[in-house]
């Protein structure tokens, strides 16, 4: 679907069903008289706010907004205000104009809670559009405000404009993996793994995890063109189809981790995505609101559809509940389950699928869309979120649930060292340990089957403190809750890793006995969507491992695509790896955000030295490549290198100053390519330009020509060598052993030996993580208990010929073996 036609409102304009909302006050009144606390109380309320289809047509609608309460709002100057369109409206267009009949509908009101139940409105499916709504209020001066709906179920046009009522029940009943929920908690009771009680099941974790950015990880940059992907993958493998290198890269995962998909910053000068054309009114005419409801109005809206880039993190918290709809093809939630489904039915074995939910802070931007009883104080990301306060609590909770019951198996909780609080006592900001097990406490519902998901924590505490590389643990969350199969990020995978600085192997060694000793609640893997761009930043000044590559591109993707590093991760190290895809697709990646006006060339400024590392004469001049720069007179990468290396310099040494920056520029000799005489807008028009072109150039399908098949089947054949050895997830036990190679040599050899738990198999791992050659015998290295007959060669690098099956080898930086012997 594309398009969705205006439907007949039958049932007349929309009205307040008073015996309903009266129903609904006594059943808010009689919760607040049951109830013994005031977070109890509201985490009871909180399944209601937003608006709720009802079977007899009608739609229930209740909001939290203490600003009626701070700005002493009459409740009679209280609407809920329905936009109906009344010309056809194709969510899917860049722009329209389009007409809405807009009706008032009278709310009930206690304290800072709004309710009301109102008929006649369209309810929205994957087929049909629903009307759209909001709060609006008139202040004590007679102007008029609308509130968006934090809790909305679908946002055709953002978090910033109004909401849809959307059937999220019609979406539940037609999903077409429904067999694997309702088999899931079948299997699991049978099998005794109903550890919650109570029939509830919990998701352990995965073997395995592909992390994945829903706008660059296909062609089409949506759910729905990802569904399609694996729907494709699927049917490729079950006609037995040769995989092409590409779809390799998407295989032999048993879950997939999307990196945020709920609403994101919008563009902070505009344009608006949802604007309405307010009539002209001469002056000292006055605007009569009919109170018995009669006010109809027509206006008109001009509607963009929304096309911000982002790479995930910049949350508005209001809407996290929805999918952002820059992610959305149709602009029908549908598709998130659409993803699901086809990765629940894979023809290999259920993929499991991974939400990533960013309620640690919040972006500035938030502060315009929330009121600010939700925020507890600036931070270096925008806005601390106040957990202490019981509604802010339970509506963050209740956003994550319902995110989750759209079919996520597990959580990934971004920044869970963020939620702190301030204890006025001790006078010091505390870590919230207890929200993050509510977090995990929480019971999902989806297909009739009642679950808790599989939780991980990306938790560096006391990060951002000086020292926090020294004294992060990364096991805070893990020894505070219960659950043996609570996560959290690794040293490896948290910290900020530059794999192709040389010493980096064995500057790390001791995080790695650490993961050697308890990393088998941890994720591991060295490539991910922080440490992939931090390696962008790295100074190419510094000691960089040339024997990676060439060139700066291809040291960074042998970095974080590296064999040795895979091999080490999938066959020796416990925990669960996880791998990002524009590193195994080796595509260039960054941080992406087109959205800033203020301080958009001070990003873009910080993020200049990707050109070093991402982008060389052979990709610059493709025409697909860095159009909008191009088009600004940038026409060759010197050109681009040459502005790029002298922006860093000014924006630090004026300060930020803008208008200085550009008369510098103006005076370079000689002259600098780019729009010429600079200015301050030319400059954010180039900073924008920027960022669009570096989004297209990270999508991952413009990489696939360049895999190197040997590669991507290698690292096929090291996931399932993972996938079928699952106890290889176990912390290292006696008799297991893990060193590096003595003398050092000029490299660094790490050498592995893991037994399984029932003695049956032994599997041998000796790689050369960094450095010069080195002559060794794989069976006859120095570890402990090794005994050296019996081996059979399982797994060898790509750069390793394939004539070899065992015996004296020179390995070389970034090779190694995998052997097996039974026992």
């Amino acid at each position: 679907m594309t398009a969705t036609d205006v439907p007949a409102l039958d049932t007349g304009r929309p009205h307040q069903d008073e015996a309903a909302t009266a129903a609904m006050a006594a059943w808010f009144e009689e919760r607040e008289a049951r109830e013994p606390d005031a977070f109890t109380l509201v985490r009871s309320f909180a399944p209601r706010l937003g608006a709720h289809p009802q079977s007899d047509g009608s739609v229930a609608f209740a909001m939290w907004c203490p600003r009626l309460t701070r700005e002493r709002v009459a409740d009679a100057d209280i609407f809920l205000e329905v936009l109906d369109p009344l010309d056809d409206l194709d969510v899917t267009v860049s722009r329209a104009t389009v007409r809405f009949r807009r009706t008032l509908v009278p709310v009930q009101r206690d304290r800072d809670l709004v309710w009301t139940v109102a008929r006649g409105l369209s309810i929205g499916t994957r087929e049909r559009l629903g009307s759209f709504y909001c709060l609006t209020y008139r202040d004590r001066d007679g102007g008029w405000h609308q509130v968006f709906d934090p809790m909305a179920a679908s946002l055709p046009y953002g978090a910033f404009a109004p909401a849809e009522v959307y059937d999220l029940d019609a979406v539940q009943a037609a999903r077409g993996d429904r067999d694997y929920w309702q088999a899931l908690a079948g299997e699991a009771g049978e099998a005794g793994e109903d550890r919650c009680g109570s029939g509830i099941v919990k998701q352990g974790p995965a073997a395995n995890i592909l992390q994945l950015h829903v706008p660059t990880a296909t062609s089409g940059g949506t759910l729905a063109s990802l569904a399609r992907f694996y729907e494709r993958l699927a049917r490729h493998i079950v006609e037995g189809r040769e995989l092409t290198p590409e779809e390799q890269v998407y295989s032999a995962y048993d879950a997939v981790q999307l990196l945020p998909v709920e609403p994101t910053t919008v563009y902070e000068k505009g344009p608006a995505f949802f604007a309405i054309q307010e009539p002209e009114q001469e002056e000292g005419d006055a605007e009569v609101i009919e109170h018995d409801l009669r006010y109809v109005d027509e206006v008109t809206a001009v509607l963009r559809r929304p096309d911000t880039t982002n790479w995930g993190y910049d949350v508005v918290i209001a809407g996290s509940a929805a999918v952002s709809p820059t992610l959305l093809e149709t602009g029908r939630p549908d598709e998130l389950v659409d993803l699901a489904t086809a990765l629940h039915t894979f023809p290999t074995g259920p993929i499991r699928l991974i939400a990533d939910v960013v309620y640690g802070h919040a972006d500035n931007q938030a502060l315009e869309v929330l009121d600010s009883e939700w925020f507890a104080g600036p931070n270096m990301y925008g806005q601390n979120l106040d957990y202490r306060n019981p509604w802010v609590r339970a509506l963050l909770l209740e956003m994550q649930r319902r995110k989750v019951d759209l079919g996520f198996d597990g959580v990934r909780v971004d920044g869970a060292q963020d939620f702190k609080f301030y204890d006025a006592e001790a006078r010091e900001l505390r870590h919230d340990d207890a929200y993050l097990q509510q977090m995990s406490d929480l019971v999902q519902e989806v297909a009739g089957c009642r679950y808790r998901p599989w939780m991980i924590f990306e938790d560096g505490r006391p990060w951002p403190e000086p020292d926090w590389e020294l004294s992060s643990t990364y096991r805070a969350v893990i020894e505070d809750q219960p659950d043996p199969d609570i996560f959290q990020w690794g040293p490896l995978t948290f910290a900020h890793n530059t794999p192709f600085v040389y010493g980096f192997w064995l500057r790390s060694w001791w995080r790695i006995r650490q993961i050697l000793e308890h990393g088998s609640t941890w994720i591991s893997g060295c490539a991910n969507h922080d440490t992939l761009r931090r390696g962008t930043q790295v100074s190419p000044e510094l000691t960089i491992n040339t024997r990676l590559g060439e060139t700066e591109l291809q040291i960074l993707d042998k970095a974080y695509d590296n064999p040795a590093i895979t091999m080490l991760t999938y066959t020796a190290f416990p925990g669960v790896p996880m791998d990002f895809l524009n590193a195994s697709m080796r595509a260039a990646w960054g941080f992406i955000r087109n959205q800033d006006d203020r301080y958009g060339v001070k990003v873009v400024s910080e993020e200049t030295i990707s050109l070093v590392w991402q982008v060389d004469e052979e990709f610059y001049p493709l025409a697909a490549n860095f159009k909008r720069l191009k088009a600004l007179g940038f026409e060759t990468l010197e050109e681009l290198r040459r502005f790029a290396d002298l922006l860093p310099a000014l924006v630090e040494v004026t300060d930020y100053d803008l208008e200085t920056i550009s008369s510098l520029i103006n005076g370079v000799e000689p002259p600098l390519a780019g729009p010429l005489p600079m200015d301050p807008p030319t400059l954010k028009k180039i900073a924008r330009a920027w960022m669009d072109d570096m989004h297209d150039y990270c999508n991952v399908h413009g990489w696939a020509n360049r895999l190197d098949p040997r590669q991507t089947e290698y690292n096929v054949a090291v996931r399932e060598f993972r996938r079928q050895r699952r106890w290889l997830r176990d912390d290292l036990r006696d008799g297991d052993a893990f060193d590096y190679l003595r003398p050092v040599n000029g490299h660094a050899v790490f050498a592995s030996l893991r037994t399984a738990p029932d003695g049956s198999e032994q599997v041998l791992t000796v790689c050369n993580m960094e450095g010069g050659h080195a002559d060794l015998d794989p069976v006859r290295v120095d570890l402990p208990g090794l005994d050296p007959e019996g081996w059979y060669l399982r797994l060898r690098t790509p750069n390793i010929g394939s004539d070899y099956l065992g015996g004296p080898i020179t390995l070389t930086d970034s090779s190694g073996v995998v052997l097996t012997r039974g026992r």
